[in-house]
């Protein structure tokens, strides 16, 4: 799946900018055949939720409508026109003109629709309707309950079964894309540490398809046809330290004598597992970072450039050199930041909440069990895998791809669940890459059903602090046993700490370091670190969470989850400060 982006042959016009939007009451159709007649200005791409003052438009359940108007100009008319959307969440239909041209469900990765013989010279009328409801169909995972309190008053409630904000809309952009009509649909590029590259071009129409691969204006090697391997010499792998990135130029030739042209980019890299140990172009790896979100003021999971190149400024300032999606595919733009920048990314699907007995923040609502009986997401489940692979799969920065996050392992059926998603994975990433899933703390080394199938076991783990709180040796003396249960079940597959940490209030000081206190974030951070050091069988560390963030309302949350080693500002506390000195000290 290609980004769209403009080249020599391909034009793309942005759509974002200020949209109409309204909100639409719970169990009413709206009619998109006819013009908004009253709106509201809404910008694109953000999360709604912040926009505006009000739990009417912050805590609203169901649907929202956007809409706007465009020009097609001549030139973009010519060939094949695509209406490209990165990402809305979590539903969207959408239609042009009063047309219907189709769906999506899944609210982090793209999809588009062809309107050439559907589009106008101009005024052009956009309609996107977005539904944010999660439930047992949806992932991530929620619960949707219709509620009776005194005085007649009745409520249709959605809690999301996972511990951030359900921040929905168009939260990514929005473009026309012109092409070709024989033109370029998709291109694969496999480059290992060692000079081997391989690659596949797949076209629409009939064509000749020649191809080069480059360093900046530098030829080094010339193709022709729709697949092709060499081996080159003297390259130089993409690393954490050097993040060279070639360019595969492809090109396209119909039989009537017209060009379409893609540059794809990609680094020479090479990831395995072996030897209970996570290796980057033949050298041991570890991993030092954080679990984070899609999370800012103001715009919440809506696409920020400038919050994604200070987040990654900090990991590099502070020595960190990964980070995992937690919990679903981030904007191909960050991916792109991460190839340029050398960050390691585990690539996570929104598999998230995929528990129907447990909710993060302890929010426990009448839902039904068992939960590999109720949940209705294996289909899902299987496109948003393919999905994300299709698109992520030429980026160096992804080491990893990551199927869920704290599902219910320990629960009966979890094996039979999962088996075909880890299997497809495997299966539709060219470059093979490790494929794992996060357990979380029920799910123990004698109960998880989903271990066997990782090449990498990681763990989620708050010992200290949602149980034996505030009591940091009882904590590491459970986690340095649990560690060593798991390695002696599975002496052949690294561990990692995906989640670890504790909240802290930034400002909150204590001399003696209690709970909530900077200082006591700080400790607990340092003691699950030491005990880490004292595993020869640890591949990583990556602590939750990188920054503050927006959640559900609870009475375990002040504003939000306070587990960020940065405020949702970046300003950092305490332990950002210990980690800076930990990782530098570590080197790379």
């Amino acid at each position: 799946m290609l980004y769209p982006k403009t080249t020599t042959s391909r034009i793309r016009l942005s759509l974002d900018g200020i949209w109409n939007f309204k909100l639409v009451p719970l169990n009413h159709d709206y009619d998109a055949s006819k013009p908004m007649e009253v709106g509201r200005p809404m910008p694109v791409p953000a999360a709604y939720n912040d926009i505006y003052e009000g739990r009417d438009i912050r805590d609203h359940v169901g649907t929202v409508v956007y809409e706007r108007f465009f020009d097609a100009p001549k030139p973009i008319r010519n060939g094949e026109l695509l209406l490209a959307f990165a990402a809305v969440a979590h539903k969207a239909t959408v239609f042009l003109n009063g047309q219907k041209l189709g769906g999506h469900f899944g609210g982090f990765l793209p999809f588009s629709f062809i309107i050439t013989e559907l589009v106008k010279p101009t005024a052009n009328r956009l309609t996107v309707l977005v539904d944010n409801i999660v439930d047992h169909s949806t992932l991530p995972c929620g619960t949707v309950e219709h509620r009776q309190y005194p005085g007649a008053l009745e409520m249709t409630l959605n809690f999301p079964n996972f511990d951030f904000f359900n921040y929905s809309g168009i939260i990514r952009p929005v473009c026309l894309y012109a092409v070709p009509k024989t033109h370029i649909t998709d291109i694969t590029v496999i480059g290992q540490a060692d000079g081997t590259f391989s690659y596949e071009v797949q076209i629409q129409g009939e064509g000749t398809v020649r191809a080069q691969l480059l360093d900046g204006q530098c030829v080094l090697h010339t193709f022709t046809g729709t697949k092709g391997t060499a081996k080159l010499e003297g390259i130089t792998p993409w690393s954490t330290q050097e993040p060279k990135l070639y360019q595969f130029k492809a090109t396209v030739t119909s039989d009537d004598g017209s060009e379409d042209e893609y540059t794809e980019r990609f680094g020479f890299r090479t990831v395995e597992v072996r030897d209970c140990s996570l290796y980057l172009n033949g050298k041991k790896v570890y991993l030092k970072g954080f679990g984070k979100h899609e999370d800012v003021p103001v715009i919440g999971r809506g696409l920020c450039e400038p919050y994604n190149v200070k987040d990654l400024a900090l990991m590099k300032w502070m020595g960190a050199n990964s980070f995992r999606t937690s919990h679903y595919p981030y904007s191909e733009e960050m991916m792109n930041l991460c190839d340029e920048m050398g960050i390691l990314v585990i690539d996570e699907t929104p598999a998230v909440g995929m528990h129907t007995t447990f909710t993060a923040t302890g929010m426990k609502v009448d839902v039904a069990s068992p939960t590999w009986q109720t949940l209705k997401t294996s289909q899902h489940h299987s496109d948003v895998i393919r999905e994300m692979i299709e698109r992520d799969k030429n980026h160096p920065c992804v080491i990893m791809f990551s199927v869920a996050n704290e599902p219910a392992s320990e629960e009966s059926g979890a094996y039979a669940y999962f088996e075909p998603l880890f299997r497809l994975a495997r299966q539709l990433d060219p470059q093979k890459r490790p494929v794992t899933f996060v357990t979380h703390g029920e799910a123990t080394v004698e109960t998880c059903e989903v271990a066997p199938l990782c090449d990498i076991l990681m763990l989620n783990r708050y010992y200290g602090w949602y149980s034996d709180e505030g009591n940091i040796p009882a904590a590491v003396a459970v986690l340095s046993d649990e560690l060593d249960r798991y390695h002696a079940r599975y002496p052949e597959k690294p561990i990692m700490l995906g989640e670890f940490g504790a909240d802290a209030i930034a400002g909150f000081h204590d001399s003696t370091a209690l709970m909530f206190s900077e200082e006591f974030q700080k400790d607990m951070i340092d003691a699950y670190c030491k005990t880490l050091d004292q595993k020869s069988y640890i591949c990583g560390e990556h602590v939750w969470n990188f920054a503050d963030f927006a959640t559900a309302e609870s009475v375990k949350r002040a504003q939000g989850n306070k587990k960020g080693v940065f405020t949702r500002e970046r300003k950092p506390k305490l332990a950002a400060w210990y980690l800076k000195d930990r990782w530098t000290k570590q080197g790379t």
